[in-house]
């Protein structure tokens, strides 16, 4: 939690240095027009502080993948190195940061047929039913209600594509494009299930439940309708969003914790300028 304001810190040192830092967003979600209060992403004010690059970039009826993601999260990064201004890249999604930075092997997309019909079988029968039908060392890796990657390991296993395989793969942090420091924010489960309730109670007071039944008036894509606490707010269920934002909070941190190439930074009872002094030292030493 707090990646914004630590980013905002860290480009205000970078800054003092002489360099000209832009945030480029890997949050899978943060790409969506119109969900900006429920995923989370930087105000106005906080993009007037750093600038943002890919966030709110499509419409909520449109469907979105870590390849599409793939091109334009390098092309931003290039873009930048190549007139000499430093990216910081902003992760909420493991799969975007890896598909941004590194030269990972993405799979292709399947037919839409088939997607179509997986959609209509997990509405039918739940995730926790195809989540059962994956091969045994995929599944050991997915939480039966995680509907996403449930739909889209049953989408490869059927089009006869080898899915991806358990805990990420590939050692993907010694395949980056460019030279890179990676930082991981760990915090204190306790401190992080507090903050978890903070921010989602301020997320739903700027107007999170009005975003997600907009969307649902449009007809949102299915990458869409995947953001944290978007089903859970639309029954008004406040408690089930901030269960659904802990969850994931864990899952990000074991995964970082187990991370090769990664410079692990304290975050509990810290303020972002504290934080954000120990990453710029750090890119001093790298």
């Amino acid at each position: 939690m707090g990646k914004t304001g630590v980013a905002i810190a860290v480009a205000g040192l970078l800054r003092e240095r002489g360099e000209d830092p832009v945030a480029v967003s890997c949050d899978a979600l943060q790409v969506y027009r119109g969900l900006e209060d429920l995923t989370g992403a930087p105000t106005e004010s906080e993009q007037a502080r750093l600038e943002h690059r890919l966030v709110g970039i499509i419409g909520v009826d449109e469907e979105f993948s870590a390849g599409r993601f793939s091109d334009l999260a390098r092309g931003e990064i290039d873009a930048l190195l190549a007139t000499a201004r430093r990216p910081i890249v902003v992760g909420g999604t493991g799969l975007y940061m890896r598909a941004a930075l590194s030269d990972m092997e993405l799979r292709p997309p399947v037919r839409v047929e088939l997607r179509e019909q997986v959609e209509r079988e997990i509405a039918a029968r739940g995730p926790e039913a195809l989540h059962a039908e994956l091969d045994p060392e995929l599944a050991g890796d997915v939480h039966a209600n995680d509907r996403k990657r449930i739909a889209r390991l049953t989408e490869l296993q059927r089009a006869g594509f080898e899915p991806p395989p358990p805990g990420g793969g590939e050692l993907w942090t010694a395949q980056l494009r460019h030279p890179t420091l990676l930082v991981g924010l760990v915090v204190d489960r306790d401190d992080l299930a507090r903050r978890i309730d903070t921010r989602v109670d301020e997320l739903v007071a700027r107007g999170a439940a009005d975003e997600a039944r907009a969307a649902e008036a449009v007809g949102p894509s299915r990458t869409a309708r995947a953001a944290l606490g978007f089903e859970q707010l639309l029954s008004s269920d406040v408690d089930g969003m901030k269960r659904a934002h802990r969850a994931y909070a864990r899952r990000q941190l074991t995964w970082m914790r187990k991370m090769p190439g990664v410079t692990l930074v304290e975050r509990t009872g810290r303020g972002d300028s504290d934080v954000a002094a120990e990453v710029v030292a750090a890119v001093g030493r790298d």
